[in-house]
């Protein structure tokens, strides 16, 4: 990472800190990095949740429910080159700062939109403009984290805030549904209470990054063009280690992603009902969590490029059996696996990304990162179920049966990426240690 900032902390660490499993908590700025960050993701889990809720609760439409995505993904594919150009030519500490206070007044809309009972075409454009601002931290936070940890705990870093957006994904969901029950019997509009959550959790995490004292300097800014606009994809596609791992990850989520089929397996397939759903739900999340305290208590990865593809694969693997199987524990330990798996290849994309990115283009490479694996999320969910439908209805099948052959048949072609990505790209099955020595 070549930060001289960290050069001192560097020595440290190898002279014996990096043997802790937390010696990276001990890194003060980190640690509150970490503390602000998943306050804010935790606001956030809740947010989401409780927009789905009103927005069903009001309109009783799936339609309403479908363009809460189409609302963020837009400003993200819009705004993804200016946000990697402004994350590389400025403070990336007071982009942070100040996306997340436009986060906090986002939310504030959306506390007096549900409270005065506004209409809902308000909340798709507060989601625009949540969505926009997202877009501008991604990035800017990605390549923030490098500046304040040295390069040899830096896979342990990336675990660990893995580890804990992981943990705000179970909690999140689940106060939040806590909360709308408690007060749905004592509050005309329990959203806005969420809403308003939100709004203090996004100025705790403000403050938080107020106190890191850490920054990130610019060594000289480059003017706005298309050229520069483009240099993260221009690096992406010249560097075939960082190619090949974006684009495995981004096919993986493409097609192994069985979770927008959740609610029908519940119903249909294991009969589950809806406390049943929430469980599915629960299940990657945890998995990933645990995936990352085992991390955490390990030397950083030896041959770290074999470790992602064969997470991937066996993502594909757990992919089919959870797509066959009609034993709700089962699904539930497969579901588990996906997410352990798949958190050992976001540790390693995300490493590989900013270990091998010079730092006056991490900005612009995390945006191009942030596009392709965001947008495979969205599309993703769309994929299973064109293919659900394809397979079901419309060739005169079961719903049921259309889900089980859209999952099966995109856990296999998840395993068919992972074979076509070692052969194309043979340096990432090369590509040793996680800890950038």
């Amino acid at each position: 990472m070549n930060d001289p900032e960290n050069a001192a902390e560097d020595a440290e660490a190898q002279d014996g800190n990096a043997s802790s499993s937390y010696a990276v908590l001990r890194n003060r700025d980190f640690l509150v990095y970490l503390i602000g960050r998943f306050v804010a993701s935790l606001g956030q889990q809740m947010l989401s949740v409780a927009v789905d809720w009103e927005l069903y609760e009001r309109t009783h439409s799936p339609l309403a429910l479908g363009l809460v995505g189409l609302s963020q993904m837009i400003p993200m594919v819009v705004c993804t080159l200016p946000s990697g150009h402004v994350a590389d030519n400025f403070s990336r500490k007071r982009i942070i700062l100040a996306t997340t206070l436009l986060l906090a007044f986002a939310s504030l809309g959306l506390t007096l939109i549900s409270a005065l009972n506004a209409p809902v075409a308000w909340i798709y454009g507060c989601l625009v403009v949540i969505g926009a601002a997202r877009t501008f931290l991604w990035p800017a936070s990605a390549a923030f984290l490098p500046h304040l940890v040295p390069r040899s705990l830096f896979s342990r870093a990336v675990t660990i805030n893995s580890g804990t957006f992981q943990l705000s994904s179970v909690a999140g969901p689940v106060v939040c549904g806590a909360l709308i029950a408690i007060l749905s019997k004592h509050h005309p509009h329990p959203a806005a209470v969420i809403y308003a959550l939100n709004v203090a959790a996004s100025l705790a995490c403000f403050g938080l990054v107020l106190m890191i004292r850490r920054g990130h300097v610019v060594a000289a800014r480059q003017p706005l063009s298309i050229r520069n606009l483009g240099a993260g994809f221009k690096f992406v596609f010249e560097n075939k280690i960082i190619l090949g791992t974006i684009t495995l990850d981004m096919f993986a989520v493409l097609l192994g992603g069985a979770t927008s089929l959740l609610p029908i397996y519940a119903k249909e397939i294991l009969h589950s009902g809806p406390n049943g759903l929430g469980v599915l739900r629960a299940a990657m999340p945890i998995g990933a969590v645990v995936c990352a305290l085992i991390l955490t208590h390990r030397p950083p990865l030896q041959k770290a490029g074999r470790s992602m593809l064969w997470s991937v694969a066996v993502f594909g693997l757990a992919t089919i059996v959870f797509g066959l199987t009609r034993w709700f524990w089962l699904s539930f330990l497969m579901l588990f696996v996906c997410g352990a798996v798949d958190n050992v290849s976001v540790v390693v994309r995300h490493s590989l990304v900013q270990l091998l990115t010079p730092d006056e283009k991490r900005g612009r490479v995390s945006a191009v990162n942030s596009l392709f694996i965001n947008t495979s999320n969205e599309l993703g969910g769309a994929e299973s179920g064109f293919v659900a439908q394809w397979f079901g209805p419309s060739l005169g099948n079961t719903v049921a049966m259309g889900s089980i052959l859209s999952v099966v048949s995109g856990g296999i072609g998840t395993i068919l990426v992972v074979v076509a990505v070692a052969l194309i790209w043979p340096q990432i099955r090369k590509y040793g240690r996680l800890d950038g020595s």
